[in-house]
Formats: structure tokens, sequence, C-alpha cells
């Protein structure tokens, strides 16, 4: 389901969502597409992202675009062993 259709059937909450699709811009993975899995209580958003498993994410449908901001963590050193 595009995000679109889903923020007209779930406006303005906490969502729990499974992504489907989603393309790689710069810094950003932009969602395309993903399957509703239900509702979140704003009370309990943060408490239900530290659960999700891969492919899951909370998100809110006041959110026009669903971009995540991919982190490249400048202090983590890769070693080669040679």
């Amino acid at each position: 389901m595009k995000w679109q259709e889903v923020r007209e059937l779930f406006p303005n909450q906490f969502l729990l969502v499974s992504i489907i699709d989603y393309h790689i811009k710069g810094d950003k993975k932009v969602v395309d597409e993903v399957a509703p899995i239900r509702p979140i209580a704003d009370e309990d958003a943060t408490k239900e992202l530290f659960k999700t498993k891969e492919g899951t994410i909370v998100y809110h449908t006041a959110n026009e675009e669903f971009v995540i901001h991919i982190r490249r963590d400048p202090l983590m050193k890769v070693r080669r062993i040679q």
C-alpha cells in the first residue's frame, strides 16, 4: 500500500508498519510501499519503536513522506585482517 493511501486510512496517528519497498536517495531511505500492522497509541509509540523487528517501524501519518535518515557512524572503524 502506498504511504498516501495509509495516511488517508489512518489519519494523524502512529502506526506499526512493515516496509515492503523502498529506495535509497543519498543518506535517506525513502519508503515507497508499506503494510500497516496496527495503530499505536501516542503514549506507547516510543516503547513500541524499541520493540520493532527488522523490516518494521513505528511512524506517524502526519508525515507527508516516509523517509528514514541513514546514519553512518563516523566513530566506527573497520579493521582489515590480512
